[in-house]
C-alpha cells in the first residue's frame, strides 16, 4: 500500500465507501471501507507529519463524511461526496504526498 497515494485511500474511502453504501442498501458496508482506508493512510500520516498531523487528517476525513450529509441535501449525494473527497484528498496530498 506503500505506493498508493494517501490521498488516493482517503478520496476512496469516502467515495467506494459512498458507492458500496448505495449499491448494497447498508450504509455499515460504506462505513468499513471508509474506516479501512483511513486506517491505511494513518500510518503514514503519522509518519510524514506526526501524531497530532495525523490526528487532524483523521478529523478532517471524519468531518468530511459527516459534512456530506447536509450538503448532500443542497447540492445532491454524488457532487456532496465529490466535494469532500477533494478537499480530503487535496489536503492530504499538500500535507503528506507532495513530500514523498
Amino acid at each position: 500500500m506503500a505506493r498508493i497515494p494517501t490521498a488516493l485511500l482517503a478520496a476512496g474511502g469516502l467515495g467506494g465507501g459512498f458507492a458500496l453504501a448505495q449499491a448494497t442498501k447498508k450504509r455499515e458496508l460504506g462505513g468499513v471501507v471508509f474506516a479501512a482506508a483511513t486506517a491505511a493512510a494513518l500510518p503514514r500520516w503519522r509518519q510524514a507529519v506526526g501524531t497530532g498531523g495525523a490526528a487532524a487528517l483523521t478529523g478532517l476525513s471524519v468531518g468530511a463524511l459527516g459534512a456530506s450529509h447536509p450538503l448532500a441535501k443542497k447540492i445532491g449525494a454524488w457532487p456532496s461526496v465529490a466535494v469532500v473527497s477533494g478537499v480530503v484528498a487535496a489536503t492530504a496530498w499538500a500535507t503528506v504526498d507532495r513530500r514523498a
